[in-house]
């Protein structure tokens, strides 16, 4: 069995689609491959369906539901050959044996296929390794995979009640944690420059998340760009008084001096220093210093689109 999450919901058995078009069945799919080879008790599945109160005749219609899906698993395993098979389950591959029923609840038996939210994390996980290792190239490159793998939001298309909006809402956070990571790899590796453009497209989107903003600021004062890393700084200042009535943390707010620090350090020096016009114009002063866990780091080679396409939907 294939399962995507991260994008719109699709399930496929043998290349085929089990992924129901309809409202109630879909969700229950949705919330049966968030628990994927485990049981998923009944009480969990009615008050996903139905999170105000299960009606009467829930239990009959949750088990027609289940009918449905069984339906279009037996429908992919009659109309397609099957694929190479598995020792120890391939053999008994039928619809009651993917979608089990067990006391209390039911288990979805993927066999072992490729669940996009699995790849994800082991991907991360090597990222977070590599970065706690110091190794920022390995870093950036298995944290991109993680991010690449994204299509989209999880379980777009599909209605969410509470289970599935928790489960939702960890995948988000779990997407943003690895971003933030993986910007602070490249970052690391001297890529600023090339980040800018994509990192002012991720702001416009977290427009309160203030790691994400943290990394735009580093990336513009190491291009020589501080009144432009001011401007992001208060831009986020006056959304978060808005919206929530705080202000940035303390920690964004040391960043903040030590832009100014550079700015003003740069207005002594070599920022706007005047040179004989057969030399150019204006000197462009060397990547400021920048504290904290940004550190310093050295211009990379030049490159185009750093952030994978799935990084931010």
């Amino acid at each position: 069995m294939d399962v995507r999450i991260l994008g719109g919901l699709s399930v496929r058995e043998n290349g085929v689609s089990i992924t129901p078009t309809a409202a109630a069945p879909r969700q229950l799919l949705a919330l049966l491959t968030a628990s994927a080879d485990q049981v998923v008790p009944v009480t969990v599945l009615t008050e996903e369906l139905w999170p105000s109160g299960a009606p009467r005749g829930a239990r009959a219609e949750l088990q027609a539901h289940i009918a449905e899906l069984r339906s279009l698993i037996a429908g992919a395993l009659r109309d397609t050959e099957p694929a190479e098979p598995h020792p120890g389950w391939s053999d008994r591959r039928t619809a009651d044996a993917i979608l089990v029923s067990q006391p209390g609840g039911y288990r979805l038996d993927t066999g072992g296929g490729p669940n996009d939210v699995w790849q994800f994390e082991r991907a991360a996980g090597a990222g977070y390794r590599a970065m706690e290792a110091g190794d920022l190239s390995r870093a950036a490159l298995r944290l991109g995979e993680a991010l690449a793998l994204w299509r989209g939001e999880p379980y777009a298309g599909v209605a969410a009640g509470p289970r599935l909006r928790r489960e939702i809402e960890r995948l988000e956070t779990s997407r943003l944690s690895v971003l933030d990571q993986w910007l602070e790899a490249q970052l690391g590796l001297g890529r600023h420059a090339e980040l800018v453009s994509e990192l002012t497209g991720i702001v416009a989107r977290y427009r309160t998340n203030e790691p994400l903003h943290a990394h735009l600021m580093v990336a513009l004062l190491r291009c020589g760009q501080p009144d432009e890393a001011l401007v992001v700084y208060e831009r986020l200042r006056v959304t978060l008084k808005s919206e929530s009535g705080m202000e940035p943390s303390a920690r964004l707010r040391r960043l903040q001096r030590s832009v100014l620090a550079a700015r003003e350090t740069a207005g002594r020096s070599a920022y706007g220093l005047r040179i004989p016009a057969q030399y150019g114009t204006t000197r462009p002063a060397p990547a400021p210093y920048v504290p904290d866990r940004y550190g310093t780091a050295p211009y990379g080679p030049a490159r185009t689109r750093l952030v994978p396409a799935g990084s931010v939907g």
